[in-house]
Order: C-alpha cells, then structure tokens, then sequence
C-alpha cells in the first residue's frame, strides 16, 4: 500500500484512563495483515465512539465486522470513503489477510471503531 505507513503511537496517560472507564475497548492483534505497523500479539485501544458524527478518513487504522464472516473481526487501513458511506479497507501487508479489494467495500455500520495506540508484547 503506501511505502511509509504512519505508525500507532503507544497509549498515553489519557488513552489508559479512557481504557479503565471502558471507553476504550482493548484488542489483540491476531493476523500479519497489518506489518509493519501492528504485528501479532500487539494489542491496541479502540474508540468505539470514534464514528458516531463523524466519518473515517482516509489513512485511519479502524477495526471491522468482516463482511462476510460474522465472527470475524478484521483491522484495516481506510483507504476512501465512498459518498454512500461505505468504506475501502486494505492491509498494509496485502500478501497476508484479505482486505476491500477481496471482499469489496463494507457498509459504515459494520464498522467497530477507530484504532488510538498500540501496546507491544512484552
């Protein structure tokens, strides 16, 4: 995708406040669809009120339904927002992990919310 993928920035004092009064929801990484900037085993933050006004924006690192396998949960790269607010998701690594241009665009409402940091495996 791009040759310089912006990287997640480690939770600050804020981000860990907002996690222990749950308004951030904590998840790990499974997949290597997202290196170099999420590797398996990381866990992010999300902010599932990230959506509700606004929009994503192109270059926002979101977590999704996937749209045809209702258990999974996939986390992608907004790559554009079509005008009917449906989504293009891509993987920074497209050799692993399918994205938007498998499963094509996703509607906004499948969308969980918008990743805020990263915490590494220790």
């Amino acid at each position: 995708m791009s040759t310089s993928p912006s990287p997640i920035p480690l939770p600050t004092a804020r981000e860990w406040l907002l996690w222990l009064i749950r308004r951030r929801l904590r998840m790990r990484v499974t997949g290597e669809s997202m290196q170099p900037i999420l590797m398996p085993g990381d866990l992010v933050l999300v902010d599932r009120r990230a959506y509700t006004a606004d929009l994503p924006k192109p270059g926002d690192v979101v977590v999704a339904h996937h749209p045809h396998q209702k258990n999974l949960t996939i986390i992608k790269r907004v790559v554009a927002v079509s005008e009917d607010e449906r989504l293009d998701l891509r993987s920074e690594n497209s050799r692993a992990g399918s994205d938007s241009r498998q499963f094509g665009l996703i509607p906004r409402r499948l969308l969980i919310g918008r990743v805020t940091s990263r915490i590494p495996p220790p």
